[in-house]
């Protein structure tokens, strides 16, 4: 996508386009849903499945992205166990990028569901191990030991990159060369790759982070010298590891920025980690909590500290579903 002109706050450019809705009664969505003004304000940063599944929609300049004048190498590794059935959309995902400096590692967890025969059946076309580990942040760690490259990021088996992601980051990173870690927009999409809903960021704001973590993992870049500073990834964890990294480059005083982009999809299905470990994530995160706040803030504590910034998120969402900002 090419770069559109920016609005002061970095979202995209923000006009009426001929025939958009007015906001009464119900409005028609972008890619043609019809929604009430009740269902238009709810928050859904956190909502997966928002309406029912339909062919996955990517702007046709997402395709298009290049970067052949960006000479920064990109450090990525996927970390898999027993996920045969999404791992080849994943690899191809990455391997599809219009971008010739990728040094890209699958890191399996000694899988017996035949992903191990699947990246066999790549030859010398892709790195990869399969071996034990203690869990998906050894793996990563693991991978990202064997992987060069300046922006760093790692994407899980089920989930997908978006078309031209890399190509935009990387040109972004050139440009901003003060910026340390990016993230951005997300699609939703199910076990066949249809799209249920769309998360739509405002900028960023590192008080909210603080509080709760709204960064979409799959979408999330950052340069080396971040890893060199706080890494690795802390093995304790087992649901809330993307989220202990940013808050621990967050006090480390690192400079975010959100893209007005959707640079990944995360996938929702029965197994999926997010789904069905949701205990095990709060107790993850109160541990956060206490680490970075000195104590386990209670649930309408967070709500209100991260009030403004969700209010933020309403209005976006609606301004985008309702045709008057692209992305």
């Amino acid at each position: 996508m090419r770069d559109p002109p920016r609005q002061p706050d970095g979202h995209a450019e923000i006009g009426k386009r001929p025939g958009a809705p007015s906001i009464e009664g119900t409005a028609s969505i972008a890619f043609g849903t019809t929604w009430r003004w009740k269902d238009l304000k709810r928050k859904k940063i956190w909502m997966y499945e928002q309406y029912p599944p339909r062919r996955l929609f990517v702007p046709p300049e997402y395709h298009r992205a290049r970067a052949d004048d960006v000479d920064l190498a990109f450090a990525i590794v996927t970390p898999s166990y027993e996920q045969r059935e999404f791992l080849e959309e994943a690899i191809a995902s990455v391997r599809n990028q219009s971008y010739p400096r990728i040094h890209y590692t699958v890191q399996d967890g000694a899988s017996s569901d035949g992903s191990v025969e699947l990246l066999a059946s790549y030859g010398d076309h892709l790195d990869w191990r399969s071996e034990p580990d203690q869990g998906q942040a050894d793996a990563i760690n693991r991978g990202f030991r064997r992987v060069s490259g300046e922006i760093m990021a790692w994407l899980n088996s089920d989930d997908v990159l978006a078309p031209g992601a890399i190509p935009y980051v990387a040109r972004f990173f050139a440009r901003n060369p003060d910026v340390d870690i990016v993230y951005g927009h997300r699609i939703y999409i199910d076990t066949v790759g249809r799209e249920v809903g769309r998360c739509i960021l405002p900028r960023h704001d590192g008080e909210a982070l603080r509080w709760a973590d709204y960064v979409p993992q799959e979408t999330l870049f950052w340069r080396r010298r971040v890893w060199d500073a706080i890494g690795p990834l802390d093995t304790s964890f087992r649901y809330a590891l993307d989220y202990d990294f940013i808050l621990r480059a967050l006090r480390a005083g690192f400079t975010f920025a959100r893209l007005p982009r959707f640079l990944g999809m995360f996938r929702v299905h029965p197994a999926q980690k997010t789904a069905t470990m949701q205990q095990l994530g709060n107790s993850e995160t109160a541990r956060l909590h206490l680490d970075h706040l000195g104590y386990a803030p209670t649930a309408a504590e967070i709500r209100r500290r991260i009030k403004p910034y969700l209010k933020r998120h309403m209005w976006l969402d609606i301004f985008y579903r309702l045709g008057f900002v692209r992305f």
